[in-house]
């Protein structure tokens, strides 16, 4: 057969085109990664977040338990490191502007408020109003640091 006459003799093989690069990817990639690191990013900072908000409740507790594991002190200095306790747990959720001023009743109706409870103005937590200044005090231990525990546990976002 002549090679001439025959067109299909004449083609030349199938070339195929260059493999396609892994790089630079397609712009659905660079979206997808984009929004990969949102959210790993995202994760993080909330799971920050939740750590930091409860580490002063936490340090707080561990503070309250530590005085109660030891040898209870004498009543007037029990009642001074938990009023202090409380009032820097209380300036560092509620701040200062709102906290630094209460006294007395005041105190003790933001501590209920604030707790969701009525043992500070009339339960075993009335000693932070009254008897902080009083020259002899006596006080229950077990009902005062319950009820202290109680409003340092409900403290959730600090």
């Amino acid at each position: 057969m002549n090679t001439v006459n025959d067109p299909l003799a004449q083609l030349k093989d199938i070339h195929l085109p260059p493999p396609v690069s892994w790089w630079p990817p397609a712009p659905g990639w660079w979206l997808a990664g984009l929004c990969l690191l949102a959210l790993i990013g995202g994760g993080g900072y909330l799971l920050w977040r939740f750590y930091r908000r409860g580490q002063i409740r936490r340090t707080a507790l561990a503070a309250l338990r530590q005085l109660c594991d030891t040898d209870l002190p004498e009543d007037r200095v029990l009642l001074e490191e938990v009023s202090r306790l409380l009032r820097q747990v209380a300036i560092a959720k509620y701040g200062r502007q709102e906290v630094a001023a209460l006294t007395g009743t005041g105190w003790l109706q933001f501590l209920d408020r604030t707790g969701q409870t009525d043992q500070f103005s009339h339960g075993a937590g009335q000693v932070l109003g009254t008897m902080l200044y009083q020259p002899s005090i006596s006080i229950d231990h077990d009902q005062f640091l319950r009820v202290t525990e109680s409003w340092l546990k409900r403290q959730h976002r600090c």
